[in-house]
């Protein structure tokens, strides 16, 4: 509680970033997100919590750091932010070139592909992060997600009351998703290739009589497919982009189902 005040003190007082008491705080509450043990956001028994506070700290960390040239083999970088270090002690698979910043989590057993992870995102146990797929900062991700390749998950920091896009265990989301402006996926959700949701997206169930309309989060066993909805305007009607729910994964879907089956059994070609 001592170090969250001194942070929101110097949110609200910059002046008190020359104190080292407070950069001494702004720098263990990084320290404590690279390690795991403080996250932007997390599970509660009444949903997600955010932590404002954890968020200032990243945000104000920096204009405390200083630029400069971060040598890997051949490889030269010129940036505020160090590389995130120890993969081998922490048992997580990194594949040039994949890259996670100081800052983030990656725990046990992730796979990372040529990939990236910025600063302030958790990626649990278990999870693969596939070819050029991004986790943006302060991205929760839970454990067995499969991000395929090229999958966008959205970062954010400020504003700081905003919740991060959060996608819980076990889903699946599929090539070039794009997933933005806090959006939740529920747990096993399934996404095919090149859906986009953002706050302002229809994610609509259309597996009844009527369409049901979700707005920023994707129901647990979700299986989604892009799909347009038409919408007035002053030049008359056009197709917008929206996200359709198909059907539910069956309990007899094994967790690490592949894409194109989870598909199949809702009778979607692939």
């Amino acid at each position: 509680m001592e170090i969250k005040e001194i942070i929101e003190n110097a949110w609200e007082n910059r002046e008190l970033l020359k104190d080292s008491t407070t950069v001494e705080a702004i720098e263990q509450t990084v320290a404590e997100l690279d390690s795991g043990k403080l996250r932007v956001a997390e599970p509660t028994n009444d949903g997600w919590q955010v932590n404002e506070w954890v968020k200032k700290a990243v945000i104000l960390y920096f204009p405390l750091q200083k630029m400069e040239v971060i040598k890997v083999g051949p490889f030269e970088f010129h940036d505020k932010i160090k590389l995130k270090e120890g993969y081998a002690e922490k048992g997580v698979r990194v594949v040039p070139h994949a890259i996670a910043r100081y800052g983030s989590f990656v725990n046990k057993g992730v796979i990372m592909m040529p990939s990236y992870v910025n600063i302030g995102a958790y990626v649990d146990s278990g999870t693969m992060v596939d070819t050029w797929a991004t986790v943006g900062s302060c991205a929760q991700i839970g454990k067995d997600v499969h991000l395929s390749g090229g999958v966008g998950i959205g970062g954010v920091l400020e504003p700081v009351q905003a919740a991060p896009v959060i996608i819980e265990d076990g889903a699946f989301i599929g090539s070039r998703c794009i997933l933005v402006e806090g959006i939740r996926v529920g747990k096993e959700a399934v996404l095919g290739a090149n859906v986009t949701i953002t706050a302002s997206s229809k994610i609509i169930d259309v597996t009844g009589d009527e369409p049901v309309i979700y707005k920023g989060y994707v129901p647990e066993r979700s299986v989604v497919i892009p799909g347009s909805i038409t919408k007035k305007f002053n030049a008359g009607e056009y197709q917008v982009g929206a996200a359709l729910i198909i059907g539910k994964r069956k309990a007899s879907t094994d967790k690490k189902t592949s894409l194109n089956d989870a598909l199949r059994e809702n009778d979607v070609s692939v």
